[in-house]
């Protein structure tokens, strides 16, 4: 493949003009930018076999050659030329779309090889991407040293001004499966890009103009949104088997035109690592596309970080941490200023925004997120909407439909033993975000569902949404106690308990029960750690050099099972303090289960919140004391003493504490957690077939090792929780 090929005769067979094209390109004879070749090898009717081993040596020849001849450089030229036509083209242009998706597979797979097959950490080397001066002689030709900044603009142009229509579904999916590509240098580097890490493309994406940036960002979220399917003649050729097919993807094409396709192997666009077709590979793309782009950040040297770091709107460049700062991300900038499309704060208060205003649906896209919970790309999209963009927060909060998102929440939380640790975390961390808003907090108790179908423990009937949320965290910190004991994860769901405590409205008796049974649970961890601790004093005590090792870890945990404990006590108690003559059925809980709270009367740590207790039991214990009734109490007559004593409780004797708050804040490089997680989620359900044996950002497991793993918590995100 690396030598020179022969010319073929004009009456050549179209499989022999087309090895000799491929040739020509991966070959040692530069071509010149202008030359009529580049037309032609765009033009190739792709319908014949391309055995697995031809591309592979045409690969081979391309990394070889490429330093003199600049090929790849030219080709990605020529595919901005195209979809720049393809643009302009009246609709129906059949052989101009071709020529564009000719142009990006081309791209995708070369740039590809290239890339997974880098030497080091610095990507421009190989991919030599710039010219010479004699290249680009002449109007409309890129800068000798632009060229990625020249393909980036002509791709994120592309996808921000350009219809998604049945004629060019592919071309768009070709295009945003390139950017996946050409972002993919973070595979291969560590997971917080720092100042000399050099990732071509995705470096020159971070300095585009918000003018650009906010229409391509609109894009895909449309693309997300509207979902459209892929069409039937797509649909068919890109979903041929492999078997059927051996290292090869056979274009069947419509009556109407012929789209030229690369071998099966190099992409399997619609296969999830399940095996599982995608029917809308241009949504599910667009937002993985989005997210590696979002949760982008690359450091800043602080000496580097100074005034002249400015962008081209004036503004800085650079975030000032406690140790490091980083580059403004343009494209987290655009999703944090998206506004409704019914209803702007602009509008009203006159205030404009800084730059271009991303303007979406927000009815379309909440209803969309609450269909496509259960994918893990549609969690974080939603995770990173609802904390970084306030309006749509916001928005989210005063709907009277939340069980469209929450239902889904909880089912997948419940179903936790067979989510990834990264999606319960996401999960949590998106129900504490809401749980910092007391009208949330509220409103899920006045929402009532007729039954829960997937709850398999007990039959709910009529249980308030309220009600169900807190019984699922409930399980959910019990499981983890049993089987998994992660702190973060016990953490979050504490303090979203917390968070909903005071606002609890006629809790449901099931709830109610949970919610001492926790108690009991954790009472039981402190005090068989309290008393291993104790033991390990004594022996320190005994024997100095043997005890102390033993007793520097039990405090820790001990400390942390304090704190939960605590949590869980001022949660009762904010309940009785704050919406008791509401929640019956949490004062008969506690009255079933007195005993528990015994064993903490005098503790320095819980006394008080127990002695609050202990106030509320004496005044009910005594009002049931005084009722004269023939035969054994039932919980009907239990409840009936209680409600008809709660109006007239007036909470004399209760302590008052302030109300415990949290809020969640990302760490100072949250990066380190999410770029790792987003490329995971690429590689397994983009269908991109990237090499996983290159791969150095995580550990790449095949599918089948991934399930064994389902269970294992194994990347905490270690939130930072104000109180």
């Amino acid at each position: 493949m690396g030598a020179a090929p022969s010319t073929p005769r004009g009456d050549a067979e179209p499989k022999q003009k087309a090895e000799y094209l491929l040739g020509t390109f991966v070959g040692q004879k530069p071509q010149d930018l202008r030359s009529q070749f580049w037309q032609k090898l765009l033009a190739l009717p792709l319908d014949f076999y391309w055995p697995e081993s031809t591309v592979k040596d045409a690969c081979q020849s391309l990394a070889q050659n490429n330093c003199h001849t600049r090929h790849l450089a030219k080709l990605l030229i020529h595919l901005i030329w195209s979809l720049q036509e393809a643009a302009a083209a009246a609709p129906g242009a059949w052989a101009v779309y071709s020529r564009a998706i000719n142009a990006a597979r081309f791209s995708s797979v070369f740039l590809k090889y290239l890339i997974e097959n880098s030497k080091g950490d610095n990507f421009e080397e190989p991919l030599f991407l710039n010219l010479t001066d004699n290249d680009v002689k002449g109007d409309g030709f890129p800068q000798v040293d632009r060229i990625k900044e020249f393909v980036i603009q002509g791709l994120l142009g592309f996808i921000g001004t350009s219809d998604v229509t049945p004629s060019t579904y592919l071309l768009h999916l070709e295009v945003v499966n390139l950017l996946l590509v050409a972002m993919s240098t973070q595979l291969h580097s560590g997971p917080s890009p720092g100042p000399k890490d050099v990732h071509p493309f995705i470096d020159a994406a971070m300095v585009q103009e918000s003018a650009l940036v906010g229409p391509f960002v609109r894009r895909l979220l449309i693309s997300f949104i509207t979902r459209v399917p892929a069409p039937l003649s797509a649909a068919y050729h890109l979903s041929i088997s492999k078997v059927s097919q051996p290292g090869v993807l056979r274009k069947v094409g419509s009556a109407a035109a012929t789209v030229v396709l690369l071998p099966y192997y190099t992409y399997n666009y619609l296969l999830s690592s399940s095996g599982e077709i995608s029917k809308r590979p241009l949504a599910d793309n667009s937002v993985l596309l989005l997210l590696v782009l979002v949760h982008y950040r690359k450091g800043l040297l602080v000496e580097e970080a100074t005034e002249d770091k400015l962008d081209a709107n004036g503004g800085d460049t650079a975030t000032f941490g406690e140790s490091s700062c980083f580059h403004h991300n343009p494209y987290a900038r655009a999703l944090e200023s998206a506004r409704d499309i019914e209803f702007d704060r602009v509008d009203v208060e006159g205030n404009a925004h800084g730059g271009p205003i991303v303007r979406l649906p927000f009815a379309s896209l909440f209803d969309t997120l609450g269909a496509c919970l259960t994918d893990e790309t549609s969690i974080l999209l939603l995770y990173s909407l609802v904390h970084g963009n306030s309006d749509f927060l916001e928005y989210v909060l005063v709907r009277t439909d939340l069980d469209t998102l929450l239902i889904p929440i909880l089912e997948m939380l419940y179903d936790a033993p067979r989510r990834s640790s990264n999606q319960i975390y996401m999960l949590l961390i998106i129900l504490l975000i809401l749980s910092q808003d007391s009208s949330f907090n509220a409103s899920i108790h006045k929402l009532i569902l007729p039954n829960v179908s997937w709850y398999q423990e007990r039959l709910l009937h009529q249980t308030s949404l309220g009600s169900l949320m807190i019984v699922i965290l409930i399980r959910t910190v019990q499981y983890n106690l049993l089987k998994l004991r992660d702190v973060y994860l016990h953490t979050n769901c504490l303090a979203t308990l917390a968070n909903m405590a005071p606002h609890v409205h006629r809790l449901s008796a099931y709830a109610s029960q949970r919610l001492v049974s926790l108690f009991d649970m954790l009472s039981r961890k402190y005090i068989k750690l309290a008393e291993v601790n104790s033991t390990k004093i004594t022996a320190l005590k005994h024997n100095p050099s043997e005890g102390k090792d033993l007793a520097e870890d039990m405090p820790t945990e001990l400390h942390i099972y304090t704190d939960f404990l605590r949590i869980v006590l001022e949660m009762i108690n904010a309940i009785l303090t704050y919406a008791l003559p509401r929640n019956p059925e949490v004062v008969y809980a506690i009255l079933h289960r007195q005993e528990l709270f015994r064993p903490f009367k005098d503790h320095p740590r819980f006394y008080e919140l127990v002695e609050n207790i202990y106030t509320v039991l004496d005044f009910f214990n005594s009002r049931i004391d005084a009722q004269h009734t023939d035969g054994e109490w039932s919980v009907e007559k239990v409840l009936q003493v209680i409600v008809a004593n709660s109006w007239s409780w007036r909470g004399e004797g209760m302590k008052m504490f302030t109300q415990l708050k949290f809020t969640y804040e990302q760490e100072l490089h949250p990066e380190e957690f999410f770029i790792p997680y987003v490329w995971k989620l690429v590689v397994s359900q983009s269908g991109v077939d990237f090499n996983l044996d290159t791969i150095h950002l995580f550990e790449a497991r095949s599918p089948a090792e991934d399930a064994s793993q389902e269970k294992i918590f194994d990347a905490p995100i270690s939130p930072f929780i104000d109180v």
